[in-house]
Order: structure tokens, then sequence, then C-alpha cells
């Protein structure tokens, strides 16, 4: 399907030769579309439901196409009603889905093709998709983020949640946004952005990283707190603790407990040994 520019005379209801447009050129104002397309994937999860999960989201994001086509009300129908399909991801990489199902549309102006060839796209990508930004953004970069806050909080920087906000939030907007175009631009070929930024190897260096945190986290904790001297022999007991902790959090990460449940564990027990 291809986005096209309707006409306004009333000679025929049907578009004879539809003038193709891309959304990233200036022509028509397309490109206010295509930024209007990608402000509204941000909210994909705000008409979250449990039939459809995200597709309210997904069809809403592609109003100002489906505004292109206002002139054929049949042609605009169809394209929602196909993207009302249950579409469930993680909200992050939502976005390069649905810049590859816009060119899709774009590139093919046969309704039933296109419309074929972008739920199989959708379908396809939808499930590893999940799993991949649960892992790394879910399951690596908050509790990075976090642990990085934590840090500075007990270094008593009172600017500590803005640190946790700027060490997040632009790591997600880029592949939001990268992804966006990427898929776009590519089209089917869109996924090979994703692939290319390996993000299962990137998820098990960042753990590694929040680990170190955590040790840290563990060692600050119990030298804030003010204990009685209690002899050279709990002085020497205390960096095993120290390395206690860490091979803890390690066996921890290992077995799949979650790093925000090791941070509060480590708090609490950090908390014990300092009595």
């Amino acid at each position: 399907m291809s986005i096209v520019q309707v006409s306004n005379k009333p000679s025929s209801d049907k578009i004879d030769t539809p003038e193709k447009i891309s959304l990233f050129s200036q022509a028509h104002g397309s490109a206010g579309v295509a930024l209007k397309i990608f402000l509204s994937s941000l909210f994909i999860q705000s008409s979250f439901n449990y039939r459809g999960m995200q597709n309210l989201g997904f069809a809403f994001s592609l109003l100002p196409l489906a505004r292109l086509l206002a002139g054929d009300k049949e042609r605009l129908t169809t394209l929602l009603t196909r993207h009302l399909q249950l579409f469930n991801t993680h909200p992050y990489l939502s976005a390069p889905i649905i810049g590859s199902v816009v060119r899709m549309e774009e590139e093919n102006m046969e309704v039933d093709k296109a419309g074929a060839a972008a739920v199989n796209l959708k379908n396809a990508l939808m499930g590893p998709y999940a799993a991949l930004g649960d892992s790394f953004f879910w399951g690596a970069m908050k509790p990075l983020a976090a642990v990085f806050s934590v840090l500075l909080a007990l270094q008593e920087y009172l600017l500590a949640p803005l640190a946790l906000l700027l060490l997040y939030n632009p790591v997600h907007l880029w592949v939001r946004v990268r992804g966006f175009v990427e898929g776009y631009r590519r089209g089917k070929e869109g996924i090979d952005f994703i692939r290319c930024l390996e993000l299962p190897r990137l998820t098990g260096r960042i753990r590694w990283i929040s680990l170190l945190g955590l040790g840290a986290i563990a060692a600050m904790v119990s030298h804030s707190i003010h204990t009685p001297s209690l002899g050279r022999s709990v002085e020497f007991l205390t960096p095993i603790a120290f390395l206690s902790l860490i091979i803890l959090c390690y066996w921890g990460i290992r077995n799949g407990i979650s790093q925000v449940k090791i941070i509060y564990g480590m708090f609490i027990i950090s908390c014990i040994l300092s009595f």
C-alpha cells in the first residue's frame, strides 16, 4: 500500500493514480506525519487491555497515516481494522516494528497484500522483541541505573534520583527513535538494526557491572553505620564478609534472581552485619 495524497475533486470516489509520499521527505508536510506517528507510538501502553494487549495503542500510532486516506473510507477502515489485532511486545521495541509497518503500507497499494505482509511481520517480531526488551531494559539497564543512583545517594548527593533518569532514559529513547527511523528506511530489513545491537551480549556485561556496584553498596553501607570495636578478629572477618556478599550476588544473578531483589537483600544483610 502506498501513502497517498487524496485529491479533493468529486469526479470519482476511487484513486486512479496515487502519488507516493515518503514520510521523511519535506513534500506535503509528510515529515510532520512521521513525527506524529513516532510521538503517538510513545503512548502504545496507554490503552493496554487484556483482549488485544497493545493493539489499541498500535492502531492509535497509525492514525496520522490513516488520515492521509480520509478520501477513501474503505481503505482507511481496512487499514485500522487489520492493525487492531492482538499485539504485545516490549514498548521500547515497538517503534522499530511500527516504522517497518508504515514503510510496508507505503510501498504497496494492494491492501490485502500489504496487510498480510505487515501482520506477518508484527506476529513474527513481537515475541522475540518482548524477550529481548524485558531482559535488557527491565533486567539489566534499570537495575544498573538504580545501583548507580544508590551509590550517589550513599555519597549524599541530592541529585541521585535525577542521575537514575539521566542514565536510563537516553538509552531507551535512542533505541526508540533510531529504531523507528531504521524500521521505516529498511522496511522488512529493519530487524537488522536490533540484531546489530547485540542486546543479549550487552545484557550480560551490564549485569556484571551491576554486580560490582552491589558489592560497593554492601561495603559502603557496612562502613556507614557506627559499630563498637570488637577486636581485630572482627576486623579480619569484615573483608571476608564483603567477599561473601559479592559471591552471593553472583550466585543470585546466575540463578535468575532479579537484581532489584538482590539490591534490597544486600542492603538488609549489610545492615544486619553492621550491628
